[in-house]
């Protein structure tokens, strides 16, 4: 039998695909999707007028450093940082397909559910970053990504600096910055909630000391409950189980 030459596959090209995002372009920074081995990732690199500065070049290198070891469900994952052929040194992130809180509010297609998870979702992962010291840009309605079809919360511009431990104007600037969210958003949803308006003003008072004191205040306004009032349940509770040791130690004779 003749043998028959099969011929190889071609190897498949690594970076393919390589899309320009301009929506999330940033001061210093461009922002692509594009196809690694055949998968989604987005890559964020220098633009070209920066692309030589070293100063530049150390500070994307920083915020790889700063940013990889990072893990939050509502944060976007760092996986390597390479060159890509035509782009040069990027931070390569996991894909997040979907549509910013910016595109949602201009489009006026704000929903309680979007409500709900800057409520939660992104309280959380201010609180991650707040946890690990980190330093980041203002959050904006541009840098909050719904996901496609299960419209999951991500950020995807966390941070660039890490330090020892966080200032109270830092942690001040944060609740700041998520009260002017919260109330753009507010303002394009048809149904008024206005409790969560409360909130959201407070948290954006020019005057810091009118603002929640951190986010753990936050927390529970958003919950429509306060430190006093978790006290003073804490303070029933105890009353309630020293009452019961009394009662169970009066009927049973324990001691005696």
């Amino acid at each position: 039998m003749a043998k028959t030459d099969i011929p190889a596959e071609a190897p498949m090209e690594k970076w393919t695909e390589i899309t320009l995002l301009p929506e999330w372009e940033e001061e210093y920074y461009l922002v692509y999707t594009a196809k690694k081995h055949g998968k989604w990732v987005m890559l964020k690199t220098l633009k070209p007028e920066y692309a030589d500065d070293p100063e530049m070049r150390a500070m994307l290198e920083k915020e790889f450093d700063v940013r990889y070891n990072l893990a939050h469900p509502h944060i976007v994952m760092i996986n390597d940082f390479e060159d890509v052929p035509g782009l040069g040194r990027c931070i390569i992130t996991d894909d997040v397909y979907g549509d910013s809180l910016r595109k949602l509010i201009n489009e006026n297609k704000v929903t309680p559910e979007i409500i709900e998870k800057l409520r939660h979702d992104l309280v959380d992962a201010i609180d991650y970053i707040q946890t690990n010291h980190i330093v980041h840009h203002p959050i904006r309605p541009e840098t909050i990504i719904f996901t496609e079809n299960i419209g999951n919360l991500k950020l995807i511009d966390v941070g660039f600096d890490q330090r020892r431990h966080m200032e109270p104007a830092d942690m001040s600037e944060d609740i700041y910055n998520y009260g002017k969210v919260l109330e753009e958003a507010l303002e394009h949803l048809d149904v008024k909630d206005s409790r969560l308006h409360k909130v959201a003003r407070r948290c954006a008072d020019p005057d810091p000391r009118k603002r929640y004191r951190d986010l753990q205040d936050l927390h529970l306004a958003l919950e429509s409950r306060s430190s006093h009032q978790l006290y003073l349940l804490l303070g029933l509770f105890v009353a309630l189980m020293i009452g019961l040791a009394v009662w169970v130690t009066s009927t049973y004779g324990i001691g005696k």
